[in-house]
């Protein structure tokens, strides 16, 4: 039973960083004001005036880093639920290094943004007054919640190796019982 509860919340996070990870690097929230809303992919002034961050920005290199590692976290952390879903063995381990690389690679995007951010404030003339949106802040919560699944899936793993070598124990005691005890 304890088994079971503990699949669940990781399951249950495992999806939770999934959905906040999708909703982060798709949403256009990174970083808003008055009259602008920002992220990864483009700058907004209204919902029909965007401008596609491209090479012509001073630090579309760092925009470049920060989609990539944004996408590979995402497309990562989906890859390790289907993995999770394969026939026994080492599933866990394997679906535990790649949360790890997810998480990883959330850690880089969040960072490096964080970073330019700061440092850039002629990236866009009109970006200079605002606050980080809530896909920011959805990412660096999906980088815990990545971070926790990863070491959850690490945990299922152990409690299965032990439940294994207990049922084994206790077959090999019934055995014991049922075909050597009776002959003395």
């Amino acid at each position: 039973m304890k088994m079971l509860v503990l699949l669940a919340f990781t399951v249950a996070f495992h999806i939770t960083s999934a959905a906040l990870l999708f909703i982060a690097t798709i949403d256009n929230a990174w970083w808003v004001g008055d009259e602008f809303f920002a992220d990864v992919w483009r700058i907004c002034t209204t919902n029909t005036n965007c401008t596609v961050i491209n090479d012509s920005f001073k630090e579309y290199s760092m925009g470049r880093v920060i989609q990539a590692t944004m996408v590979l976290s995402t497309i990562l952390c989906c890859i390790a639920f289907f993995i999770f879903h394969l026939k026994q063995g080492e599933r866990f381990v394997l679906t535990f290094i790649i949360q790890l690389m997810s998480y990883l690679c959330l850690m880089i995007a969040a960072s490096v943004y964080t970073d330019r951010r700061d440092k850039t404030t002629d990236f866009y003339y009109l970006t200079k007054e605002g606050s980080y949106g809530y896909s920011y802040i959805l990412a660096w919560v999906a980088f815990a919640f990545t971070f926790i699944s990863g070491m959850m899936y690490l945990i299922t793993e152990e409690a299965e190796q032990s439940s294994r070598a207990g049922l084994l124990l206790l077959q090999y005691r019934i055995h014991i019982q049922i075909t050597i005890l009776p002959s003395i």
